[in-house]
């Protein structure tokens, strides 16, 4: 049973009415992965958190670009520099979560478990001149942030769960509903909350 912090003697199944009145169950796994990983490509840039190698535990969150996706757009590909810290996190401790979110407040939040490749093709296959930005030019000719360069390796992402929260209504729509759910205190309906479970996921992972 959750724990409960309001001491309320509402049935726990109704204390949360937000969620109730947004969840959005009738809709089909593929649906939910097409609108995921849209609104993901959409974002760009997400926030990786790793658990800190340096045995505090604690955890630590770095923004991303993400470089591409693989296996129908459930599993999500970065490129680093393997001689960064992130590396090390993962090395200790392979579980991450990505988190996406833009203007409108719609976001995702994908569990995983991550490995880091260096094969070079596939750097190169998603390699980005603007990385070299990110990398810097070292002046031996070998670590110059282009497409060789053996600093620059993928942290490749394999989805575990996915949550993630889409508006169906413009601004204006939205505004009106949480201003009447302000008055009325009927939970404003304004976004489609939904949930890929793991079961779900290694449904799809089958068949991609």
């Amino acid at each position: 049973m959750a724990q409960q912090f309001s001491n309320t003697s509402t049935d726990s199944k109704n204390v949360d009415p937000y969620k109730a009145t947004n969840l959005d169950t009738d809709v089909t796994l593929a649906q939910k992965i097409e609108d995921v990983s849209d609104f993901m490509s959409s974002c760009k840039f997400g926030m990786m958190t790793t658990r800190d190698s340096d045995q505090s535990g604690n955890l630590v969150s770095r923004c991303m670009a993400l470089a591409a996706k693989e296996t129908g757009g459930i599993d999500l590909l970065f490129h680093t520099n393997t001689e960064s810290g992130k590396t090390d996190d993962l090395t200790t401790d392979p579980h991450v979560n990505i988190a996406f979110i833009n203007s409108s407040g719609e976001w995702a939040s994908v569990s995983g478990v991550a490995s880091i490749v260096t094969d070079r093709d596939l750097v190169k296959k998603h390699y980005s001149a603007s990385l070299k930005a990110w990398l810097g030019d070292l002046g031996d000719g070998v670590h110059n942030g282009g497409s060789s360069d053996p600093r620059i390796g993928v942290i490749r992402v394999k989805m575990v769960t996915a949550h993630y929260s889409i508006t169906h209504k413009n601004i204006v729509s939205r505004a009106a509903e949480v201003a009447q759910g302000a008055m009325t205190g009927k939970p404003a309906h304004v976004n489609k909350l939904r949930e890929i479970s793991q079961a779900e996921v290694e449904n799809w992972r089958s068949s991609h």
